[in-house]
């Protein structure tokens, strides 16, 4: 008889789960390319996270709302990109790039 522990598989992790959330989440907002090495897409979240504008709005974010797989360190930024309009997006995006050059 085999013992219950030899038959269980390594849990399959899933392809999406595989990048880390903060570059999932920049990904969603149309700030960074999917293809962008994570070392690249943390620096950017960084750079998104200190804008004054986010600032502005991660403070408003109300705490009991929850985002599925986003960590609590990362929470308050992607709800306060999920609560920026598209013309706010496209501004902070020019923001960034002209941080850039």
């Amino acid at each position: 008889m085999k013992h219950p522990k030899q038959n269980k598989r390594a849990p399959q992790t899933h392809p999406r789960l595989a990048v880390p959330s903060y570059h999932r989440i920049l990904v969603k907002h149309g700030l960074i390319e999917k293809t962008l090495p994570i070392p690249d897409a943390y620096e950017m979240f960084l750079k998104v996270g200190a804008d004054p504008e986010v600032q502005k709005l991660r403070r408003k974010v109300a705490r009991g709302n929850k985002m599925k797989h986003v960590p609590a360190l990362y929470l308050a930024t992607a709800m306060a990109l999920q609560g920026m309009t598209k013309q706010e997006l496209e501004a902070l995006k020019l923001r960034l790039e002209e941080k850039q050059v």
